[in-house]
């Protein structure tokens, strides 16, 4: 019997300590539901540090984040000062910190680059603590997801299956070595190693065209006789079986 406590008292402790770090993974990833406090833009605005301000927060993508632990990074005279008191989530991957670039409207995001921004906003909620939602572009009054907000978040899952889909194409398609001199010209070879994917085999060098446009990169095929790809072509003057080919320069 008391093998048995001890057994289930064991038992139910390793799962408190799993929810526990459950919980505190997802409070670490850009889904974590900020606290209930909305804030708007002209209260947000009061928060940039200075001595006479409420405090330091930014916001990105309508999260509000009290940044002020990073006082010498976000307050008067730190390099990212420009995005304290706002929501300025477009430059995060732009980089365009001009007034014109300090927007919260980010429309214009290609997936790829969403997914970037919610890097961003998982660092933030890892190194920061959320105090609240912002009202206007991203969440209403109520404190609700806006249709703007959704939009993001759709291009966000594009994004993710995007990576996906390139992340298994780079593993079964990696990229070549690559090397240029002025003694021995341009030369793509593959390498168990090459396209910092490790495997057992190197594979021979091949053109992979993008669909629509003239443009290649070098990839390392594993067996060439069993290629269907129709973007996947030969290296001119290049033997079929080499795992070395010179190129024009």
């Amino acid at each position: 019997m008391l093998g048995f406590l001890i057994s289930f008292t064991f038992v139910l402790v390793a799962i408190i300590i799993l929810q526990q770090d459950w919980v505190q993974i997802s409070n670490t990833t850009p889904s974590t539901s900020p606290p209930a406090r909305l804030i708007t833009k002209d209260e947000l605005s009061l928060y940039i540090g200075e001595e006479d301000s409420n405090g330091l927060y930014l916001a990105i993508l309508g999260q509000v984040f009290d940044v002020e632990k990073g006082m010498k990074h976000y307050g008067p005279g730190g390099s990212y000062n420009f995005f304290a008191g706002k929501d300025a989530s477009l430059a995060f991957v732009t980089g365009d910190f001009t007034d014109t670039g300090l927007t919260d409207d980010v429309s214009s995001l290609s997936p790829a680059q969403v997914v970037a921004l919610y890097d961003w906003l998982a660092f933030y909620h890892k190194d920061y603590k959320p105090v609240g939602r912002l009202v206007g572009r991203f969440y209403s009054e109520m404190g609700e997801p806006t249709e703007a907000l959704l939009k993001v978040e759709a291009s966000l899952e594009e994004g993710r299956r995007l990576k996906d889909q390139a992340q298994a194409e780079n593993q079964q398609l990696p990229a070549c070595n690559s090397e240029w001199s002025a003694v021995t010209k341009g030369r793509v070879w593959c390498s168990n190693r090459s396209g910092g994917v490790h495997r057992e085999w190197a594979g021979v060098p091949r053109k992979l065209f993008s669909p629509g446009s003239g443009r290649f990169r070098c990839v390392c095929v594993q067996n060439s006789s069993n290629v269907e790809n129709a973007n996947i072509r030969q290296y001119e003057d290049c033997p079929p079986h080499a795992e070395s080919c010179t190129v024009p320069e």
